[in-house]
C-alpha cells in the first residue's frame, strides 16, 4: 500500500518530499498512526509487508527513512522482536547495515525497538550490545501515559524536545543490562540515551525509554509519539501539549540539512 507519489530519489527541492518506508505484516499493529505521523511531517510514505522487504531487500535504496513500528510481531514468539529480527537479519541484514552507514534515518517504536535491539542496529553495530529489553518489574502489562523528558544527546529524532507525555503499551520495556555499570558508562560517554522517564515505573535501567546508534540516525524507544501528534489524543487537551509529531519533524530537517 502506498500513501501519496512515492519519489524514487530525493533531493532538497520544492517539489520533491523524502520517502518512509513502513513496515507492516507479521503481527505489527501499529503502521498506520506510524505512516500518518510521517506523512503530517511531509514525509511520502510506503508501507510494505516484510515479506515484500524479505523479497525485495534493495527496495531500501529507493527510500530515506525506514519505520519498524509497534505490535506484536509473531505474537511475541520466543520473545518480543525476536523472530521478526532473525528475518530481517537472514534477508536484508546487510542492505539494513548499509542503510544506516548512508545516514538515513531508522525508527523502531515498541516491538520495533525490541527488534532493532535484537538486529543488532542498537545500541552498538560494532559489538554485541550487551543490553536486552525484559519484562516490566511488575510482571504486568503497562498501558498507559507517562511522562518522558529528553537528555542531550546525538540522536536526530529528539532534538530540541522538551518534556512532554507519551502512551506507553507494553510487556517487554524494561531495559536490561548484565555490566550495568559498563553498559550506562558507554552509553553516557556517547551521548546515547535519546529519553527517560520521568519516574521509574517499569524497573528499566536508569529509566531509559529509548536509545540512538552512535551516529544518532537510529532511534529505538519504548513509548508511541505517533500516537501524541495531536492534542485531541494528550490526556490534559491542552493546546500544544501534543509533542509526538516533533520527533518526525525532527526527521525531515536532518534530511533537509543533508
Amino acid at each position: 500500500m502506498v500513501e501519496g507519489d512515492p519519489v524514487r530519489f530525493y533531493k532538497n527541492t520544492a517539489s520533491a518530499k523524502p520517502v518512509a518506508m513502513i513496515l507492516c505484516g507479521d503481527g505489527i499493529n501499529c503502521e498506520r498512526e506510524t505512516a500518518a505521523a510521517f506523512q503530517a511531517a511531509d514525509f511520502v510514505t510506503i508501507t510494505k509487508h516484510v515479506n515484500d522487504l524479505v523479497a525485495r531487500p534493495g527496495s531500501l535504496a529507493d527510500v530515506q527513512a525506514l519505520a519498524l513500528p509497534g505490535g506484536f510481531s509473531f505474537g511475541d514468539e520466543l520473545g518480543s522482536g525476536q523472530v521478526l529480527a532473525a528475518k530481517l537479519r537472514q534477508a536484508a541484514g546487510a542492505e539494513l547495515a548499509g542503510f544506516v552507514t548512508s545516514g538515513k534515518p531508522v525508527i523502531g517504536i515498541c516491538n520495533g525497538f525490541q527488534a532493532l535491539v535484537k538486529l543488532g542496529l542498537l545500541p552498538w553495530p560494532e559489538q554485541a550490545s550487551g543490553v536486552a529489553l525484559a519484562h516490566n518489574s511488575s510482571g504486568q502489562f503497562i498501558n498507559r501515559w507517562v511522562e518522558v523528558e529528553f537528555p542531550d544527546s546525538v540522536c536526530v529524532w529528539t532534538r530540541n524536545l522538551p518534556a512532554t507525555m507519551f502512551p506507553v503499551r507494553h510487556g517487554e520495556g524494561r531495559i536490561f543490562a548484565a555490566d550495568s555499570s559498563a553498559v550506562l558508562s558507554r552509553l553516557g560517554e556517547r551521548r546515547q540515551i535519546a529519553l527517560r522517564y520521568r519516574e521509574d515505573f517499569n524497573g528499566s535501567l536508569d529509566r531509559i525509554a529509548g536509545l540512538c546508534d552512535p551516529s544518532g540516525v537510529v532511534l529505538g524507544l519504548m513509548p508511541h509519539p505517533e500516537a501524541a501528534v495531536a492534542d485531541w489524543l494528550h490526556p490534559s487537551r491542552v493546546s500544544g501539549s501534543a509533542r509526538g509529531l516533533e520527533m518526525f519533524n525532527n526527521a525531515r530537517r536532518y534530511l533537509d540539512e543533508l
